[in-house]
């Protein structure tokens, strides 16, 4: 007999990644959202496996003391998907993600270490630090969020995690009929912002106009963006330099991340003058300028991005570095290249699916003296750890940090050495 959509009663003992909290329901083990660890619930069956169920905490019969009132209206069984802990203090959150990282990293590398999330500054209470937000439209042209695990959207009229300057943009406000997705940009340094649509329909709709001076971009189905009126991203300020940032290229979205891990990776790498080091997806160049000043006129520093718009950004920012050069491509493709080149230092950003066993090997067979390995997803961090433990290399130093408050997710950096 199925139990979708039926009621279970579940003692909540452990955390997942993904924010799930973990109980068993007669035997069989339950995946549940919008609890804590510790708490006894009444959880609505979302989803139903032969190994688990999912579901959604509707009722807490015994709370938490971590348990705090989410500041969201839109946060909740059933409704927005974007935010998984609002129900839980700032310092449950980091204790639960530095426990879901601890697990990760020992179940899946074996390793074993003691796991602190350490705070951002600037946002004391997990609210307004997101700089960029895509927001889904119905059919209706109603912007909203989308729910969890689904396609449906949930209407909002603001979101609290949202950066005050995407809020003064007024996306879920105005109609935006015609278009699927809208993303609102904001840069936390220099104030300038810009609109990305994505219209469903070959001919550009007439869109309405940001409640705040924006730039407005169109983006096309296979990624291309267009702009239609204003510039074509946003300037950044980080690191004492200021980035020039196509609309579609990556930048963190939490004012103080930039900052922050550049000077986390300086610290781990230890660059010194006249080495030579890789910056591996590099995006707009943020690490590769660090680095480039770091090792001076007489080093190197290799950079490598497959995005083109990424490119010229980080070619233009950091055209007062000679010493710095970045390539078009794709990782693995220029280690394979660069087999026989002397490497003192490596600094690795992918995207959430991380390095993979190719470009680890790769890169420990150049022998790096340290690599900084930034992930914002500590499964895959730890997939790859296991596999630099095969080639030679060993974890020396990890850091987390919160770079996603009210989340699940959580930005690490790992520094590998060799064994």
């Amino acid at each position: 007999m199925s139990r979708l959509g039926t009621r279970v009663e579940v003692r909540l003992d452990g955390v997942a990644h993904g924010g799930w909290c973990v109980g068993r329901h007669e035997g069989q083990v339950v995946f549940v959202r919008h609890a804590l660890p510790g708490e006894l619930v009444r959880a609505l069956v979302t989803e139903e496996t032969k190994r688990f169920l999912r579901a959604d905490a509707v009722e807490v019969l015994e709370p938490s003391p971590d348990r705090v009132e989410p500041p969201c209206p839109f946060s909740g069984p059933g409704k927005c998907g974007g935010c998984d802990w609002q129900h839980a203090s700032l310092d449950a959150q980091r204790r639960i993600k530095a426990r879901v990282v601890a697990e990760q990293l020992n179940r899946i590398a074996g390793i074993d270490r003691e796991v602190v999330v350490e705070e951002l500054p600037g946002t004391p209470d997990g609210l307004g630090w997101r700089t960029r937000v895509r927001f889904a439209v119905d059919a209706d042209g109603t912007a909203g969020l989308r729910r969890h695990r689904s396609h449906s959207i949930e209407p909002i009229d603001s979101c609290p995690i949202a950066h005050p300057g995407v809020d003064r943009l007024e996306v879920p406000r105005r109609n935006w009929r015609n278009v699927s997705e809208v993303e609102a940009v904001v840069s936390a340094g220099t104030g300038e912002a810009a609109v990305i649509v994505t219209p469903t329909t070959a001919r550009l709709p007439e869109l309405p106009k940001p409640a705040a001076p924006a730039a407005v971009l169109r983006r096309f189905r296979n990624g291309r963006i267009q702009s239609v009126r204003g510039r074509r991203g946003v300037a950044e300020e980080a690191a004492g330099r200021r980035w020039r940032v196509s609309a579609g290229a990556f930048w963190q979205v939490h004012p103080a991340a930039a900052d922050t891990l550049t000077g986390a990776v300086l610290e781990a790498l230890e660059p010194k003058p006249g080495q030579t080091a890789l910056d591996l997806y590099c995006g707009v160049g943020l690490f590769a300028g660090a680095l480039g000043a770091a090792v001076g006129a007489e080093g190197r520093v290799f950079g490598v991005e497959s995005g083109a718009d990424a490119v010229r950004d980080a070619r233009h920012n950091l055209r007062d570095l000679p010493q710095v050069r970045i390539e078009q491509g794709d990782v693995a493709a220029h280690l394979r290249q660069w087999v026989d080149l002397r490497v003192d230092l490596a600094v690795a950003d992918p995207p959430r699916a991380g390095l993979g066993a190719e470009v680890v090997r790769s890169l420990a067979a150049l022998r790096p003296q340290r690599i900084a390995y930034v992930s914002c997803d500590p499964a895959t961090l730890a997939r790859d750890l296991a596999v630099f433990a095969e080639s030679g290399y060993r974890l020396d130093g990890l850091r987390a940090f919160d770079a996603f408050p009210m989340t699940h997710h959580v930005e690490c950096l790992a520094v590998l050495i060799p064994a």
